[in-house]
């Protein structure tokens, strides 16, 4: 679970259509003990590493503002994480449940890098800016389809 599913369960607690614009999934069916349909199987999240009052990160990785950003992708076996101006990371979780081994540089798993890239490109195009998601203006007015 994420914390993008807390809106949709408490929506689903009080019997109130979840919006399709939520990211999110109602948490209920697992705490009824059942897994739900395409449920998903690795966590996403993004950081914003950035420091507005005092640019140490910046100097000190030698990035710009605007990059000091990423975002992980991470399931049971691998973790993925993406770097706006730096170098990715990779690990094997299974083998390096500590994350000390970055494998981004081992030609073997570039295969499996780049899978675990294109996964989080896909995961970022379905989910970004969802506000106006399957809603029109119409002559006849607002149209959604949930």
């Amino acid at each position: 679970s994420e914390s993008i599913d807390i809106m949709p369960t408490v929506l689903d607690w009080l019997d109130i259509d979840v919006p399709r614009q939520c990211d999110g999934a109602s948490l209920l069916p697992l705490a009824a003990g059942t897994t739900p349909e395409n449920w998903r199987t690795e966590v996403h999240w993004e950081y914003d590493f950035r420091d507005v009052e005092d640019p140490w990160i910046e100097t000190t990785l030698d990035i710009a503002l605007d990059h000091c950003t990423l975002n992980v992708i991470r399931d049971e076996v691998y973790k993925y994480v993406h770097f706006t101006a730096l170098p990715p990371l990779f690990f094997d979780l299974k083998n390096d449940p500590d994350e000390c081994n970055n494998l981004a540089g081992d030609p073997r798993y570039a295969p499996i890098m780049l899978h675990y890239a294109q996964k989080m490109l896909s995961w970022r195009m379905a989910n970004d800016e969802r506000t106006l998601t399957a809603i029109a203006l119409t002559k006849q007015g607002i149209v959604e389809r949930r």
